[in-house]
């Protein structure tokens, strides 16, 4: 019978996929170059390479050792979230006993994503998620915010790595083969950029719009933020208000 060549770029992707979920899109510990690419928070205008998702995670009973420790990047129109959650759901874990994991992912969450994030930790709340981003994806765009926040709102604490969830990511999911950690210039003050960033798009005061109802703190006074561009009208019209006498109901 002669070779057919019929179908078979379209069969070869279709066992292509189907063996990256029997495998759980699982990688080997991440190579030293990968993790120093894909996971650093610099910013860099153009990158000679594409900086992808990764997504670690280690997941560990409440009160136990770790039981596992996944490595996972996004697949074709699967983000590495979803990945997660699918590897997540297949392990079957014990309802009856509480988990925690946590993650290390190079970029935040997409809308999408957030929302599947969400809905898995309310469908399983025996298990305590604990996200750490290296960046903010898309951070300038509303819809990209709401779901930030929406996150912070529900079970799933988020926050963004700094100089010790980049050295305990390196020492659990990389092929480091014995070499120490090295930060890359300028770490902490990216790391407290992009930090203060997402305090910004998760401080959303309260008011008759907002969903919680419940108020932040209030934001930290800075007297250049607070400093008035009319001093002179300013301080003429506080002095006008001192001699209006006060109303009884007041």
């Amino acid at each position: 019978m002669p070779f057919q060549r019929r179908n078979l770029l379209k069969h070869y992707r279709h066992l292509a996929r189907e063996l990256g979920k029997i495998l759980g899109t699982t990688m080997n510990p991440l190579q030293e170059e990968t993790f120093y690419q894909q996971f650093s928070n610099q910013r860099v205008p153009k990158p000679t390479y594409q900086r992808r998702t990764y997504l670690c995670y280690q997941l560990k009973p409440h009160e136990g050792s770790v039981i596992a420790k996944v490595c996972l990047q996004n697949q074709e129109k699967r983000h590495a979230e979803i990945c997660f959650i699918d590897d997540i759901k297949s392990r079957q874990l014990d309802p009856s006993q509480k988990f925690e994991i946590t993650c290390y992912v190079t970029w935040s969450p997409c809308p999408t994503c957030a929302k599947k994030l969400i809905a898995f930790v309310n469908d399983h709340p025996h298990i305590s998620l604990r996200l750490f981003a290296s960046r903010l994806y898309f951070h300038w765009r509303q819809k990209y915010k709401r779901e930030l926040r929406h996150l912070q709102e529900s079970e799933i604490s988020l926050a963004v790595m700094s100089y010790l969830e980049f050295k305990d990511c390196w020492e659990k999911f990389v092929d480091h083969k014995g070499r120490p950690f090295q930060p890359w210039n300028k770490l902490k003050q990216y790391s407290e950029s992009i930090g203060r960033r997402l305090q910004r798009i998760v401080q959303v005061r309260s008011c008759s719009r907002c969903r919680c109802g419940s108020p932040l703190p209030p934001i930290p006074f800075s007297p250049r933020l607070h400093a008035s561009p009319h001093p002179i009208q300013d301080s003429l019209f506080l002095g006008f208000l001192s001699l209006v006498p006060l109303s009884p109901f007041s």
